[in-house]
């Protein structure tokens, strides 16, 4: 997308938050590949669609700075609950003052380590789920989610990333590019799951947007 068409789209959508726009500023000075902070469109996108969802437990596979973890956190009612896995914990400094900052801090539920090992042990089943983790785990969390009872009928999964810079139409992708590959395998295994219904959405990067029947 030209930034032209992108100055379009935030100039005409809700305004984002000042602490989301003071924390992707933060995030583009303090770490790495800030480009995976979520950003106005794509943020306000999870919260209006968790608001029309109305779940009250919410699972974030990877945190990076927090960004969408607040969009959350923003349209949960006051008893809902974020749980969100970060593996990098040198990531948490940013996390905790903005999470402390935020007026919906309390719904957060912080936890680093692999999502892996992290999610089973939490004992939750989750209204809604947002897959933004390592690429190449992106199947085993599928499997995670829907073999041991971590989503239920009617839970919504929503996988980012899911297009990987166009990377998913190669027609020959290198053996050792294990991420678009693991992209791929999620993408094939969620359209030959008869457990659900979903439908790539091209915002960003694309989002699979997945439906648990």
């Amino acid at each position: 997308m030209n930034n032209e068409l992108e100055r379009y789209m935030r100039n005409l959508s809700s305004p984002e938050d000042e602490l989301l726009t003071e924390l992707e500023h933060e995030s583009n000075m303090r770490v790495v590949q800030p480009q995976m902070v979520s950003g106005h469109i794509q943020g306000k996108f999870l919260e209006m669609l968790t608001r029309m969802i109305a779940p009250r437990r919410v699972l974030e596979i990877g945190t990076f700075t927090g960004y969408a973890t607040l969009c959350f956190a923003a349209a949960l009612p006051e008893d809902g609950l974020v749980d969100t896995v970060e593996l990098e914990d040198e990531l948490e400094s940013i996390q905790s003052e903005f999470f402390g900052r935020s007026p919906h801090g309390h719904k957060i539920r912080r936890h680093t380590g692999s999502a892996l090992d992290v999610v089973p042990a939490l004992g939750e089943c989750y209204d809604l789920v947002f897959i933004d983790g390592d690429k190449r785990e992106y199947p085993e969390y599928y499997k995670m989610l829907m073999d041991n009872g971590l989503v239920h009928s009617g839970s919504y999964i929503l996988a980012d990333n899911i297009l990987w810079y166009g990377k998913v139409t190669a027609e020959n992708i290198k053996p050792s590019d294990l991420q678009t590959h693991g992209i791929v395998e999620f993408n094939s295994m969620v359209h030959d799951d008869p457990r659900v219904e979903s439908v790539i959405i091209p915002l960003r990067d694309g989002i699979n947007l997945i439906r648990v029947l």
